[in-house]
């Protein structure tokens, strides 16, 4: 693909985006334990104590930061461009945690990475040119379309049924439920970013589209948004390992948001299939990498626990062990361990 100077610029400001976000996963979660220490609830059973913890706010800074930057470039780039970038907050966000939440990275999880920047690679080179944007009446008409609107009433659904439905019954031991929530959503808010983003530039450049409600209406839902994503990621990672919910939270969210960009923006109208199977096979490299790290961390945790009996256990004292958030169970927490052992024997 030949870079023009717009995606350039979005290619740039993209990088930069991941890097910071990268990095704020893991000083939001050092704020989140922190928070959970002084208060004794934590934010994945509804505690909010985190709101008064500085390094929280300081991950909050960082992750806008980012944000900011990932919301510029889609002004500049195509979704389809700018979106595969964020692998590489897979990159940082895991490595830091291995360095400062002393979690376990293995040459495994190094290999998942290196596939999900492999796969991010091959489906930026095929990424097509994006169609000019003249006006966000142009973007209206887009997003009224019946083939988004269906899309998005889909992923309304989704949300509520997650929300309401499993969120109670299996949000704290399954972990694509969270990140399911914040992945349907930003896929909804990436779309009402590029209109916002597209809107502010053609103003910046003397096109007033300030003067248009779509364009207050897109601020809106981007807010609404934000807000819900920013919740239940708080959830995902107090509950879960960073290094999991990293890669698993990007292949989600990657992958909706590209597919809102191609109903929506018809990304791949006039490209050739060779391009678009080029793109398909690029999302495969990624999601096996994000699932062999993914398989890593449930390896460590069953390793964790190899040898122990759970049958022989009170229920209660199994779900301690085995409490589902991803990281190995303290072990100064179980003193009757051997009591009961010597109980059944």
């Amino acid at each position: 693909m030949s870079f023009s100077a717009e995606n350039l610029k979005g290619f740039v400001l993209a990088v930069s985006s991941s890097v910071f976000i990268g990095a704020s996963f893991i000083i939001k979660k050092k704020g989140l334990k922190r928070a959970a220490v002084a208060s004794g609830v934590r934010a994945g059973v509804g505690g909010h104590a985190y709101l008064l913890e500085p390094l929280w706010w300081l991950g909050m800074i960082t992750m806008i930061v980012g944000e900011v930057a990932n919301f510029v470039a889609y002004a500049f780039a195509p979704a389809v461009l700018v979106t595969p970038l964020g692998a590489l907050s897979i990159i940082v966000s895991a490595v830091l945690a291995h360095f400062i939440l002393k979690e376990i990275l293995h040459k495994l999880d190094v290999l998942g990475c290196v596939m999900c920047i492999a796969g991010s690679v091959i489906i930026v080179i095929h990424a097509p040119q994006e169609q000019a944007i003249t006006s966000v009446q142009a973007i209206w008409a887009m997003a009224t379309q019946p083939a988004f609107l269906l899309y998005v009433a889909s992923v309304i659904v989704l949300v509520f049924i997650l929300v309401f439905h499993f969120s109670p019954q299996c949000g704290h031991t399954n972990v694509l439920i969270f990140t399911g929530i914040c992945s349907l959503v930003g896929s909804l808010s990436v779309m009402s970013v590029k209109a916002l983003g597209t809107a502010l530039k053609l103003t910046f450049e003397g096109n007033n589209q300030l003067i248009y409600p779509a364009t207050w209406f897109f601020m809106l839902v981007v807010a609404t948004c934000v807000i819900t994503q920013m919740n239940y990621l708080n959830k995902a990672l107090d509950t879960f390992n960073t290094a999991v919910v990293s890669p698993i939270y990007y292949v989600m969210f990657t992958t909706l948001t590209i597919l809102a960009s191609v109903i929506m923006f018809k990304d791949w109208d006039g490209q050739s299939g060779g391009s678009i199977v080029s793109e398909i096979c690029g999302f495969v490299v990624v999601l096996s990498g994000t699932i062999l790290l993914h398989a890593t961390k449930d390896f460590d945790r069953s390793s964790s626990f190899k040898g122990i009996n759970y049958a022989t256990l009170s229920p209660s004292l199994s779900a301690r062990l085995c409490n589902g958030n991803g990281e190995k169970y303290d072990e100064d927490n179980v003193p009757a361990l051997e009591e009961i052992c010597l109980q059944q024997q």
